[in-house]
């Protein structure tokens, strides 16, 4: 029995012995607890393999996707921010939305050029005195609306004087002249007298009257009229010192240079009038544009700062070029009844410079900036959808649609920015793919 044990234990010995040099090759009934080991490992590199096919199928995917057509992708954009803001008409109404059609339109094109604006030379008068004298009385102030013939000033002038007292003796004296004259004739006629007295007397009486036209036009040339000379006579002496500087023309006094006591001469501009209904704006025109710009032409004129635009027509332009400045002048008379446009103004002078037909166009007041996209508002049966356009060539108040809009869809032409507004301020899930 003993032995049978011993020997038995020995048999089992050598199995194990054999189990541990060659555990891994002998089937899994051989190994029992011995080939537990190896397991887990099995198990750690199958899960390595697997998160390894996972993230392999996941590159696969996005170079799929990353394959797709260019429209594929924006099919998906859209979609991504399809989205509409409802609103009832007249909801619309109040807030100042309106709806406009795309169509195909005309596109004006034009050329920018800097400039001024300048007083209108053609209308501007330096008022003189024509005669030396002392300021008495100024009766006009800076900035006043005066009208022809309207006074500006009194000045007492002896040189004044001098020639209405000229100009009264001469006339005096053609009428003695006359008297005598017409009584020499008489005697002549009767034979009472020699023909000599006769012609003398007819020639001093045109002596008399050359020397009185010549005081009278000296008189005309200082500024009085036919009328006043021939009531000159029954004026006081008094007044015989005294001009009245009057108005010439219609117009805005822009400068004045007087004051009472002051001494004048016949060289002062003691008044500047202006009519200021017009006004000149003077364009720089550079050289590669000069065969783009010709008389007669329209030209907006801008200048921001609230004041609304002008419109006026090139009058003038220069036919020599600035040696330093390397531009021509293109001059246009703009209409100033309100006057907007004072001189010394910077403007901005567009020139139509030609019209050009386009598939779709939009007014740019449609046009919004949503996270660096251009959109437009389209309107549908849900309500406004902010549609990412392309844009093309513009002018001063539409732009071309290359992409994104149809000719004929509905789009807010007007009060986009509060349409835009509702999408920023977050009522509206720019990542929601439904209405508000």
């Amino acid at each position: 029995m003993k032995r049978t044990m011993i020997l038995a234990g020995a048999v089992i010995l050598m199995a194990g012995g054999v189990a541990v040099v060659l555990g891994s090759d002998l089937p899994e009934r051989w190994t029992g607890r011995v080939s537990a080991a190896p397991i887990p490992e099995r198990h750690e590199n199958h899960a390595e393999e697997s998160e390894e096919h996972l993230q392999h199928a996941g590159e696969r995917g996005r170079d799929e996707y990353a394959g797709e057509p260019e429209g594929a992708q924006e099919g998906h954009a859209e979609h991504e921010s399809e989205q509409a803001i409802s609103l009832p008409d007249n909801e619309l109404e109040r807030l100042g939305i309106r709806i406009a059609e795309a169509t195909p339109g005309v596109l004006e094109t034009h050329v920018e050029f800097p400039g001024g604006v300048r007083l209108n030379e053609d209308d501007l008068i330096h008022v003189v005195p024509r005669v030396g004298g002392i300021a008495r009385g100024v009766h006009a102030r800076l900035g006043d609306r005066v009208e022809q013939g309207n006074p500006l000033a009194v000045l007492e002038s002896r040189d004044l004087a001098d020639l209405k007292a000229e100009y009264l003796a001469a006339r005096e004296r053609v009428e003695l002249r006359q008297a005598t004259f017409e009584r020499e004739k008489t005697l002549f006629e009767k034979q009472l007298t020699p023909e000599q007295d006769y012609l003398e007397a007819r020639q001093a009486v045109r002596e008399a009257q050359i020397r009185m036209n010549a005081a009278e036009q000296k008189l005309h040339a200082v500024g009085f009229t036919e009328k006043y000379l021939k009531s000159l006579p029954s004026h006081p002496d008094a007044t015989l010192t005294l001009y009245n500087l009057t108005a010439p023309a219609d117009g805005t006094i822009i400068e004045k240079h007087i004051t009472r006591s002051e001494v004048l001469e016949e060289t002062s501009q003691p008044f500047t009038i202006a009519d200021l209904s017009t006004v000149w704006v003077d364009l720089k025109v550079y050289q590669r544009n000069i065969p783009q710009v010709r008389r007669g032409q329209t030209v907006r004129i801008t200048v921001g700062d609230g004041i609304a635009p002008g419109t006026g027509v090139i009058s003038y332009i220069g036919p020599v070029v600035g040696e330093e400045t390397r531009t021509s002048l293109a001059r246009v008379v703009l209409p100033n009844p309100d006057g907007r446009w004072r001189a010394g103004m910077f403007i901005t002078g567009q020139v139509d410079a030609g019209r050009t037909s386009v598939p779709v166009v939009v007014l740019k007041t449609a046009i919004q900036t949503i996270e660096d996209r251009r959109v437009v508002f389209v309107r549908s049966d849900e309500g406004f959808h902010p549609r990412t356009v392309q844009l093309g060539r513009e002018d001063a108040d539409q732009m071309e649609v290359l992409e994104g809009l149809q000719p004929g869809q509905q789009y807010a032409a007007t009060g986009a920015f509060i349409l835009k507004a509702e999408l920023v301020k977050g009522s509206i899930d720019p990542h929601a793919g439904h209405s508000h």
